[in-house]
């Protein structure tokens, strides 16, 4: 069975880890079909958004830990960079990747949810770093969840290992929403197609803004999202939108070939 399961659904590419039976634990081989999907989304015009979402009751439970302690220290070097690359990938993707969480997601799994751009969860999730249970600190699922989790409750995620709901991962920043499992798909959905409304382009320049601001200090931020307003406002797609706001009239976005 493939690792991975891809639908397109107009616009929206959903990505289905699929390896049940192994708690789709981020080996690897399932570490490496995901970079290979990114990769070929990160230029394919066709997509404006990406949902990534598991098969059976565990979104992930992580590294493999039985490759982990078979392989050597350069072996595992690679398989960690590989790892940061996935989650990197993520953030550094064009367009907004929504994680739809239906069950339990720990240490790289909750790595996984937390470097997403935004979180659908359903009642039945919950989120753990539980590495130090075993003796391995989780000190790389530790960056993203630290990024999307207030400080407090990060730090005793790490040091407890215990899980908190998906209401509670909602109240500390890890979740947007959380719904019934049943709703979880279309509700998954409906926020992607909300986004989709909206300029791929003007999107993707978005993003990466967010992202480049959120590391500098607000003098700093304040400078770079200046200059990057200034520059929206020449962009084909803001012309476009501004007209039709004020035509009173749905936009009609320009191809994203046309807008560099």
């Amino acid at each position: 069975m493939p690792l991975l399961l891809v639908e397109n659904l107009d616009g929206i590419r959903r990505v289905t880890l699929n390896h049940p039976q192994k708690r789709n634990a981020l080996s690897r081989a399932l570490l490496q079909a995901l970079a290979d999907e990114l990769a070929g989304i990160q230029n394919d015009r066709s997509v404006c958004i990406v949902i990534l979402r598991a098969a059976g009751p565990v979104f992930s439970s992580g590294h493999d830990l039985r490759e982990l302690a078979a392989t050597t220290e350069a072996e595992n070097q690679k398989l960690f960079a590989l790892c940061t690359k996935v989650m990197e990938g993520l953030r550094l993707l064009p367009q907004p990747v929504i994680a739809e969480v239906d069950g339990l997601a720990t240490a790289a799994g909750c790595q996984l949810v937390a470097s997403c751009d935004l979180v659908m969860a359903s009642d039945k999730a919950s989120f753990a770093t539980p590495g130090v249970k075993i003796g391995l600190f989780c000190t790389t699922p530790g960056v993203a969840v630290a990024r999307a989790v207030m400080t407090k409750k990060a730090l005793e995620m790490l040091f407890t290992g215990s899980p908190i709901t998906a209401a509670e991962a909602e109240r500390y920043g890890l979740v947007n929403h959380v719904v019934a499992s049943a709703q979880l798909p279309e509700a998954t959905l409906e926020l992607a197609r909300q986004i989709t409304s909206a300029s791929p382009f003007i999107l993707a320049l978005g993003k990466h803004a967010f992202y480049r601001q959120i590391a500098l200090d607000r003098p700093e931020a304040y400078c770079l999202a200046e200059k990057i307003m200034v520059q929206n406002l020449e962009e084909p797609a803001a012309k476009e939108g501004i007209t039709a706001f004020l035509e009173k009239r749905p936009p009609r976005w320009p191809e994203r070939e046309e807008e560099g």
